[in-house]
């Protein structure tokens, strides 16, 4: 009788090949929706960052509004949040930028912890299908004796495609992990300028 164990390891080399595929299918949905989201929040971002700093530096406050009101980049949410609020002080607008600025964070870094997972764990996942598929040919090897050796080596040339098929699925997301990430520090770092450029104006508005 074979045993839970011998037959969870005969039989699991397939399905493990059916979960990498839908984990590819997973890290390119991520990636699509990423490319997708992080090109609309910076449509208008270099614009600002180039026009923003001559405006304050005029005072044009109400034309520095206006031309946030619209935008749906991170900088320009961040800065309509604090050229709005101006009234309550320098303090009020620092600490309301700080708020909007985390939640930017937070959506821009959103669904990429599926991508660092995956980049981690995919090898793992293609490995552990490899030992179970060469479980099973030498499995098959045994039932049907020394005369069949092509057994065996059919067997483990079918099971390294899992461990081929995990990393083609992590090499590509570790390196959209990374151009991700690198393309987030950079939005909030060109957000935390501007928004630094707005404190400074609040605090020379309230000595005024």
């Amino acid at each position: 009788m074979i045993g839970p164990i011998k037959a969870f390891a005969l039989l699991a080399g397939e399905w493990i090949l059916y979960l990498l595929l839908a984990l590819s299918v997973l890290c390119v949905a991520v990636m699509i929706e990423k490319i997708l989201f992080l090109r609309s929040k910076s449509r208008d971002s270099e614009f600002l960052s180039v026009e923003i700093p001559k405006i304050l530096a005029q005072g044009e406050i109400q034309k520095a509004r206006k031309m946030v009101e619209h935008s749906f980049s991170s900088e320009g949410q961040v800065l309509k949040a604090g050229l709005s609020h101006l009234s309550l002080g320098a303090e009020g607008v620092e600490l309301i930028m700080e708020s909007h600025r985390i939640h930017e964070k937070m959506a821009l870094e959103k669904h990429l912890l599926v991508l660092g997972t995956l980049g981690n764990n995919a090898p793992f996942i293609g490995l552990f299908g490899t030992v179970l598929g060469i479980i099973k040919a030498f499995n098959d090897l045994a039932l049907a004796g020394t005369s069949a050796p092509s057994v065996v080596m059919r067997g483990v040339s079918e099971a390294l495609v899992a461990t081929a098929v995990g990393l083609l699925i992590a090499i590509p997301a570790v390196a959209s992990f990374n151009y991700f990430q690198g393309r987030i520090k950079r939005t909030m770092a060109n957000t935390e300028r501007l928004t630094r450029l707005v404190s400074a104006y609040s605090k020379k508005r309230k000595r005024k």
